[in-house]
């Protein structure tokens, strides 16, 4: 497996040369990324499903829940409405976490929160939720206020460690907890979004480690400590890319005896 480091300067000179192998990676990264990313939260989410959707617009023969479908299919079209603001890195901004809310949560809302509570897609939490063990979540009132203190945060960082910048970023969101719902997928996508516009490599939080990384977030609320998080994401981010640099690695030692060859004749 491949250092944190070392995926980082294999997703930068990728994009530098303008290589479309990295284009191919995200195509399979966001259907791996939708797949884990909903099944962290919803178990009956699965990976065919999701490729379905992704590959053709739509599911064959399904017979699962309607939520779940509609949480794939959001997924796809969040993934296309941030494509050209990626392209242009513009920044995050309250009404761009609202309009990916809306766009990963539309028709998923239940009854109680949709109809008794008032509360929509969109929108910031009306009411007061507990949300881990130290009930932790800004106050309904608050809400607007600790995201936009985060967001000047985090958009006037100018250092290169972009990673534990996205790491704070990310705890901090979910410790506001500014949804009714949606706020680890509206997170982790955030999260990415905030990757990218800096030129650092996307990951995918694997279900398979969600036990560490809500143990990581946490150790956020209770200790403020950031540093088991941080780490945890270097991780993913290497698990998310070994594959890809695998593969470049082969290539380039083929390409290197190759000219050997091509010397000693």
């Amino acid at each position: 497996m491949p250092t944190y480091n070392e995926v980082v300067s294999f997703w930068q000179n990728k994009r530098a040369s303008g290589e479309a192998t990295i284009e191919q990676h995200l195509d399979s990264f966001r259907v791996l990324f939708a797949y884990h990313s909903g099944k962290i939260e919803n178990d009956e989410v699965n990976y065919h499903d999701t490729r379905e959707i992704f590959e053709n617009g739509k599911v064959q023969n399904y017979t699962g829940s309607p939520r779940a479908l509609f949480e794939q299919q959001n997924q796809k079209l969040c993934y296309d409405f941030l494509k050209d603001k990626i392209e242009n890195r513009e920044p995050l901004t309250l009404q761009l976490i609202k309009e990916i809310h809306l766009t990963l949560t539309a028709g998923t809302f239940d009854e109680r929160r949709f109809i008794e509570n008032g509360e929509r897609p969109g929108e910031f939490k009306k009411h007061d939720y507990v949300t881990g063990v130290l009930e932790v979540g800004a106050a309904a009132e608050d809400v607007e206020m600790e995201l936009q203190d985060l967001l000047e945060e985090v958009n006037n960082y100018q250092g290169n460690n972009r990673l534990t910048a996205a790491a704070y970023f990310h705890a901090r969101f979910e410790n506001i907890h500014p949804f009714a719902d949606g706020n680890g997928r509206v997170g982790r996508m955030l999260m990415n979004y905030y990757l990218l516009i800096h030129n650092f490599p996307p990951l995918i939080v694997y279900e398979e480690d969600k036990k560490i990384y809500f143990e990581c977030l946490q150790r956020f609320d209770e200790k403020e400590e950031l540093q088991p998080l941080t780490r945890f994401l270097a991780y993913e981010t290497e698990k998310t890319w070994t594959k890809a640099w695998e593969l470049e690695q082969r290539q380039q030692v083929q390409h290197r005896s190759l000219e050997e060859h091509m010397i000693d004749r």
